[in-house]
């Protein structure tokens, strides 16, 4: 199954810097630099020929999603991979995510007040992913309920991905999901 990537947020998420370094590690090269505007890259594949692919620069023009999504495309049909795949590489910072997952592990807490780091496993972008984040008093206290009883979780947050590992800031509205267990 091909899943297209249409969440115009999401597509603004994604930092051309990092698309630059992503085509340079694949093999791509650069053809030509529009000052502020795009660069152009080639790719010559035995299958597909050469590639072109317009990476755009600036963000705050209206049309840069649909200029990603057809990076994305592009991306996708070259390597053979799904777009969750490559937007799984490409996304470093998404904004205010809602987070469903598990309490996979507590760390013990820290001495001087209550609060500690959880780690949840959750899906993004269609992949179980290592989340780890910091809770304070009450919220902390529900992801050791959470974790005793093995409750679903869900929360609100900044996702920063650091290597495999997203990392969730600012999270708010931490909530259990005692609901499944009346079914």
């Amino acid at each position: 199954m091909n899943v297209t990537v249409k969440d115009i947020e999401l597509l603004k998420a994604i930092h051309p810097q990092q698309v630059a370094t992503y085509l340079q590690a694949k093999g791509w090269q650069q053809k030509q630099q529009i000052p502020d505007q795009a660069i152009i890259w080639l790719k010559d594949k035995e299958s597909h020929g050469q590639l072109n692919l317009v990476l755009p620069l600036n963000p705050d023009v209206p049309d840069f999603p649909v200029s990603m999504n057809l990076l994305l495309e592009t991306l996708a049909k070259a390597e053979e991979r799904s777009q969750l795949d490559i937007l799984n590489d490409l996304i470093i910072k998404l904004s205010n995510r809602i987070i469903q997952g598990v309490v996979m592990e507590i760390n013990s807490p820290n001495p001087d007040k209550l609060s500690g780091e959880i780690t949840l496993i959750g899906v993004i972008f269609d992949k179980l992913c290592k989340i780890k984040t910091e809770l304070f008093e009450h919220d902390y206290i529900k992801a050791i309920k959470a974790y005793q009883e093995r409750l679903p979780v869900s929360c609100i947050g900044d996702l920063i991905k650091e290597g495999n590992v997203f990392i969730l800031k600012n999270p708010r509205q931490f909530t259990l999901d005692e609901a499944w267990k009346n079914s």
